[in-house]
């Protein structure tokens, strides 16, 4: 199969396109800036869809759907929030179709205007407040902890497969709470939730910081973030969880009954990660061969190709295959018999490594004699002869192995490009030939902020949550600072 890649060191960015089309993920669709994820890509996403959405609902929260088309005038109760989006907004004018005088094309129908022009949603909060407006009525009522499964459309003229595309699918949390406390509570443990799924399941190590007032989502009193490192030295946002305060409780009169028999706004958060996920898997851990998944999310943990030649050959391979496939499936491992007579082995071992299945397993008439079969490990290319004996047992074993092993390589590279500098020279060299994260003194002013991605293209990522409180000079002003900030450019 002819499905060379471009080479990361030559062009990452043509590489990483190459590579979501030649895996079978995701492609353009005939329609600007909307992909079509494809079935595998697919399965990735619904894998990732499952394990989040039971840890959602193991802190407490619930599924809902809300519509898809918001009022205009719901947008300008929140005046921030609005400014944020308004730029991307896809607008509804009219509701009906008809054919031209003429007979030959279909045209919008004038006469169909809508009285009130509709929003596809670019994100949920302004039509979820006013179902909450409902809901809310007393302390009895909170905390009211709700999560969406959806699509949304924000309008993007430069787009990229997965990671930047008008229409996307996303999660977004949206509650509401007693307490400022309670709020600010729920924000940090969803980024803690956030970190716990990047790390753990695609074993991609992540810093938990705070955004600038700059950074922010529009609308939030602060923004909790979730970043990680991509192999060419750019940072992505991998989650986000807002503390929302009580903006849109007074926008749309969101009051409920105290304790005390007193009216009060209730306090509120929104969190959410999309498909840009499936983009930061494939650009934490794929290599020049191809796609490289961590088992976990990986629809196919395990391949098995006989190698034979003729039909007698195969009926007893997969006599013996058929026993292993049994006690696999037992031990939970997901594992895909390619039996197909119309590629030959070589033509699917090639298949199998560009769609970064884990583990390979060829099986052979020798290999029958022998009780032996050929195990090949997608993470370091690496080739073994194993026993069948206790196959299932090393296999998950091995598996374990696997994940954390692209965890720990990926937290090794991270953390070997967070680098220290303490002047502006310094700081443009780290920038423009090593790359990664620049932890610098920033003297906290939006000014400053807005200088430096002029003059570097680089912005704040973040505050670390453990930076340490150390006093310093700003790299650009000299002006005084009490703590580090990490700049990167990004995604």
């Amino acid at each position: 199969m002819s499905k060379k890649l471009t080479k990361r060191a030559e062009d990452y960015s043509k590489w990483y396109n190459e590579l979501v089309v030649k895996a079978d993920l995701a492609e353009n669709s005939g329609v600007r800036g909307m992909m079509v994820i494809k079935p595998y890509g697919y399965a990735i996403w619904e894998k990732m869809q499952a394990e989040l959405d039971k840890m959602f609902k193991e802190t407490g929260h619930e599924n809902a759907y809300f519509p898809l088309l918001i009022p205009k005038s719901y947008f300008s109760k929140e005046a921030s929030h609005v400014d944020g989006f308004a730029k991307e907004c896809a607008v509804v004018t009219h509701y009906r179709l008809k054919t031209s005088d003429d007979g030959k094309e279909i045209v919008v129908d004038e006469k169909a205007k809508l009285e009130e022009e509709l929003i596809i949603r670019p994100t949920s909060e302004t039509i979820i407040w006013d179902s909450y407006r409902k809901w809310i009525q007393s302390y009895r009522d909170l905390p009211l902890l709700i999560n969406q499964w959806a699509n949304v459309m924000r309008w993007e003229m430069r787009t990229r497969l997965f990671l930047r595309t008008a229409e996307f699918l996303w999660q977004e949390g949206h509650t509401a709470h007693e307490t400022k406390q309670e709020a600010i509570a729920e924000a940090k443990q969803m980024q803690g939730v956030y970190a716990n799924f990047a790390e753990h399941f695609m074993a991609m190590p992540v810093i938990k910081g705070y955004k600038t007032e700059s950074e922010r989502f529009a609308g939030a009193l602060d923004t909790y973030t979730i970043e990680a490192l991509m192999q060419d030295g750019k940072a992505l946002q991998a989650g986000t969880s807002h503390f929302l305060g009580q903006n849109f409780a007074k926008a749309f009169d969101v009051k409920f009954t105290t304790k005390e028999g007193k009216q009060d706004y209730v306090w509120a958060t929104s969190w959410g990660v999309s498909t840009r996920l499936m983009g930061a898997l494939v650009m934490t851990h794929s290599d020049d061969q191809g796609l490289v998944l961590p088992p976990k999310l990986a629809p196919i943990q395990l391949v098995i190709i006989p190698i034979h030649r003729n039909d007698e050959q195969l009926e007893m391979i997969s006599t013996k295959v058929e026993e292993m496939l049994v006690t696999l499936r037992a031990k939970g491992v997901s594992v895909k018999y390619d039996k197909r007579t119309t590629h030959k082995p070589g033509w699917k071992f090639a298949e199998y490594e560009l769609k970064g299945v884990p583990l390979r397993i060829a099986i052979g008439p020798r290999d029958l004699e022998n009780g032996t079969v050929e195990l090949a490990r997608r993470d370091t290319l690496s080739k073994q002869t194993i026993s069948q004996d206790n196959i299932a047992e090393t296999i998950t074993n091995l598996l374990d192995e696997i994940q954390g092993n692209l965890f720990n390589k990926a937290l090794n590279y991270r953390d070997s490009l967070i680098t220290e500098v303490d002047n502006f020279d310094e700081f443009k060299d780290v920038l423009e030939n090593k790359g990664g994260f620049v932890s610098a003194h920033w003297d906290g002013t939006t000014e400053t902020e807005d200088k430096i991605k002029n003059l570097t293209k680089a912005t704040i990522r973040c505050i670390a949550l453990d930076a340490k409180n150390e006093e310093g000079k700003c790299v650009l002003t000299g002006n005084k600072s009490l703590k580090r900030v990490l700049f990167a450019k990004a995604y």
